[in-house]
């Protein structure tokens, strides 16, 4: 467990030494994987994923992950259980624990993440949802960790939708020390109740992509168009015009900034090509990160035995 929590769901459930332990960890098993070492303590554990919404990232960083922790996973689609038919998220749950060890869920409501591990023994792991992207952010400060050398004090720009990324990014960046400016269209801003909870000292939202930029460290963005949100595509073009992060907007930013993105990206909407193909660009470091920051997170919450990190 991490700091006795069974689950992972929200970056706002962690203190800043827990979510440091689980950074602290998801390196050295990097290290231990880089040097071709076999640490498989969850040999033995069945590890469950359920997807309401497709990835690629999202479903190989986990079963990958799972097999290299020594356990089993097993990739469960809702059209493919009785989810699917009518069963509910908590009865589905209290079956599927008979069964595995621990499950990750990716859904479209943040509610049946939560209702699922309130009904559940196991270890709950947010893979996304509408709400929020967990796992995501946790890759996303150990690739700028190994890139900047440390997270507080340093100021990233999030340019776009306010979306769960966003979300996700604010809670993370007031609980690590991370200056961070949100910079989205009128009407696609981060949710009231997101900007209540953010630390005002460290978080600030805007509308000038321009102010957002200027002298950053970190520039990210996120597609501007959901899955799920097909049909407002064109509106949405026409809405976040001049939000894309370019040459010109990049050059406002810290000659040695780091751009981040968490893929799938659009070039020629909300970033450039000549940015996310250039060499500021992180962006593959910050994917293959979701491998062990999720190994990470499966081994604190699944462990049966103390671990100790040697980085």
């Amino acid at each position: 467990m991490i700091g006795g929590k069974k689950d992972f769901i929200d970056l706002k459930d962690f203190t800043q030494e827990e979510l440091q332990l689980i950074l602290d960890t998801a390196e050295d098993l990097k290290k231990k994987t880089k040097r071709g070492e076999f640490f498989t303590p969850l040999s033995g554990k069945t590890f469950g994923m359920l997807f309401a919404k497709a990835s690629t990232r999202t479903r190989v960083s986990f079963e990958t992950g799972i097999s290299q922790l020594g356990g089993t996973g097993i990739f469960l689609q809702n059209n493919e259980l009785q989810i699917g038919r009518g069963e509910t998220i908590e009865d589905t749950g209290k079956v599927l624990e008979r069964y595995i060890d621990g499950m990750m869920i990716r859904t479209f409501r943040h509610r049946d993440v939560t209702d699922l591990a309130a009904a559940t023994r196991i270890p709950v792991i947010n893979g996304l949802t509408d709400y929020n992207h967990p796992c995501q952010i946790m890759a996303d400060f150990q690739t700028i960790i190994e890139h900047k050398g440390r997270l507080r004090g340093l100021r990233m720009a999030y340019i776009g939708d306010g979306n769960n990324v966003a979300n996700t990014l604010v809670a993370g960046a007031s609980k690590m020390g991370i200056f961070l400016t949100v910079a989205s269209p009128k009407g696609y801003e981060c949710s009231p109740e997101i900007i209540a909870q953010a630390d005002k000292k460290l978080i600030r939202f805007i509308q000038d992509p321009e102010e957002a930029v200027r002298g950053a460290d970190i520039l990210y963005t996120d597609v501007w168009t959901s899955m799920g949100q097909e049909d407002e595509r064109e509106k949405r073009l026409r809405d976040f015009k001049g939000y894309c992060i370019d040459s010109r907007l990049a050059g406002l930013a810290s000659d040695d900034f780091i751009f981040l993105h968490c893929l799938p990206a659009h070039r020629g909407e909300e970033v450039s090509a000549s940015v996310i193909d250039g060499p500021h660009s992180k962006v593959f470091d910050q994917a293959e990160n979701r491998l062990h920051a999720q190994k990470a997170i499966m081994y604190l919450l699944m462990r049966n035995e103390p671990y100790e990190v040697n980085l």
